[in-house]
């Protein structure tokens, strides 16, 4: 019979097989006192593109705390080596200390062997890393750079699988970027070329995603020079309000009025301004 059940065709549509089982499971675990692990939400849209002469790393500038933007400018290329940056996508927090731990062991490796880093080492650094801890290091990385064999580009994934590709998206606005290569990448670009593809891909992340916004970062890593871009351009323009939300003294009917004096002496006033930019 077991035989003959699994040649039958499926079904099409949705399966509510497991809904009640899952619905006894779920009882079970808040009776205990546990509670049932929530979905983590993350929102990035970063990608590199190798051109002619090198690499160029691009990166939104927005930072999410659930559905609040916590950073508005955050730097989410990271430095790996002079030649070596990482832009980094996934819990903000795994990807600064991971690329910071990954840096400092390739200083290391080349103060010891007395060349410089290769793109491959790193690669290999970070993927042997995030395995070890089964995809429970939240980061999704780009790394690009130059070395003695030339540019090369990586995508490497939270588990530690890696491809290496001319052109990468990663993040949750990756697909409206990842769009925009498949459309316009072509072999041997030049460097306005490249820089023009690399953040019209941002952009479109930035503008299809919520999670992505703000600002364009851009590095260019060419064999003799790194040439950092932040920010360089700003996608989303604060607008002018057209609307006023002041009223009319009167406008509101005060039915009773009280006033109390208080009888306070002011010993000393500091007023600090925040950077909300």
């Amino acid at each position: 019979m077991a035989s003959l059940s699994v040649c039958q065709p499926q079904c099409g549509g949705f399966s509510f097989e497991n809904s009640k089982r899952n619905a006894l499971l779920e009882a079970e675990f808040t009776k205990l006192g546990h509670s049932l692990p929530a979905a983590r939400k993350t929102g990035t849209t970063i990608c590199g593109v190798v051109f002619k002469d090198g690499v160029v790393l691009g990166a939104d500038t927005r930072a999410t705390e659930g559905m609040i933007v916590a950073d508005k400018n955050c730097s989410k290329i990271h430095y790996i080596s002079p030649n070596i940056y990482c832009c980094g996508a996934g819990t903000a927090a795994d990807t600064e200390m991971t690329t910071q731990i990954i840096s400092s062991n390739l200083e290391l490796h080349a103060l010891s062997t007395g060349r410089p880093s290769r793109v491959a080492t790193a690669n290999r650094m970070l993927k042997q890393m995030l395995f070890r801890y089964q995809g429970y290091i939240g980061a999704a990385l780009v790394l690009g750079g130059v070395d003695s064999a030339g540019p090369h580009l990586y995508s490497i994934y939270p588990h530690g699988s890696t491809d290496k590709l001319p052109y990468v998206t990663m993040g949750s606005g990756s697909l409206a970027a990842m769009a925009v290569f498949e459309d316009r990448y072509k072999q041997d670009m030049e460097e306005g070329e490249a820089k023009q593809l690399v953040r019209d891909a941002i952009a479109a992340g930035i503008f299809n995603d919520l999670g992505s916004g703000s600002n364009i970062d851009l590095c260019v890593i060419t064999k003799n020079n790194i040439d950092y871009i932040r920010p360089h351009d700003e996608a989303n323009k604060k607008g002018v309000r057209s609307g006023s939300y002041k009223y009319k003294r009167g406008t509101t009917g005060v039915l009773t009025k009280n006033i109390i004096p208080l009888d306070l002496e002011l010993v000393e006033e500091v007023v600090q301004t925040m950077d909300t930019s």
